[in-house]
């Protein structure tokens, strides 16, 4: 999937989403659970250190 992509379905600029992606800034929770939400994962399941 494309960043674009996961940004639109998430509701996220597609600039910061490429900032979130480089780790250059930290999602609030707000933004993890959008991005969850697009994924169709739960938030635990997206920060699972695995």
């Amino acid at each position: 999937m494309s960043q674009e992509k996961l940004a639109n379905m998430a509701g996220i600029d597609r600039a910061h989403m490429g900032h979130i992606e480089r780790g250059t800034v930290s999602p609030s929770l707000k933004k993890v659970s959008q991005i969850a939400k697009a994924l169709d994962v739960s938030v635990e399941s997206l920060l699972a250190d695995q």
